[in-house]
C-alpha cells in the first residue's frame, strides 16, 4: 500500500475538486449563471418552495445575500415571490415553470460534465471513490 501524507492528500483532493468546480462553472455558462444561482436553482428544485432566510442557510450564505439571489433569479424570470400562507408577512420564494426548465437542463449539463471528469476511472474505481467520498462526508455528521 503506497503512503500518502496527509497533506499530500488534501492538496490532492483540492485540486480535483477546484477541476470539478471548474467544469461545473463552464457547464453553467449556456444559462449565463454564476455558481451561485446554479445552487440556488438546485436547491429550490430539490426542496421546493421556501423563505429566503431558509434559502440562505441551505446556500450557506447571509440572509441579505439571499435575496438578493432571489432578486437576481425573479429579474431572470427564473423565480417568483409569493406571500406565504402561513404568515403573509413573509414571503416564499418559487422557481417558475421556466426556473424549472432550466433546473431540468442544468443537471442534465452537470451530468454530463460529470461524466466526462471521471471518464478516465473505470466503473471500480468510481464505486470506490464514491464510498470513500460518502465515508468522509459522513464523518462529518
Amino acid at each position: 500500500m503506497h503512503e500518502v501524507d496527509d497533506e499530500g492528500l488534501a492538496e490532492e483532493f483540492f485540486s480535483v475538486s477546484r477541476r470539478l468546480r471548474h467544469r461545473t462553472r463552464e457547464a453553467l455558462l449556456p444559462w449565463e449563471l454564476t455558481p451561485s444561482l446554479g445552487r440556488a436553482i438546485s436547491v429550490l428544485t430539490r426542496h421546493g418552495d421556501m423563505r429566503p432566510g431558509a434559502l440562505a442557510e441551505h446556500l450557506r450564505i447571509a440572509p441579505r445575500s439571499a435575496t438578493e439571489v432571489a432578486d437576481d433569479l425573479q429579474r431572470l424570470g427564473l423565480a417568483e415571490r409569493h406571500p406565504d400562507p402561513a404568515d403573509r408577512r413573509a414571503v416564499i420564494v418559487t422557481l417558475t415553470d421556466e426556473g424549472r426548465r432550466i433546473s431540468r437542463e442544468i443537471k442534465a449539463a452537470r451530468h454530463d460534465a460529470g461524466e466526462q471528469f471521471f471518464a478516465t476511472l473505470s466503473a471500480d474505481d468510481r464505486a470506490e471513490l464514491t464510498r470513500l467520498l460518502r465515508k468522509l462526508r459522513d464523518a462529518g455528521k
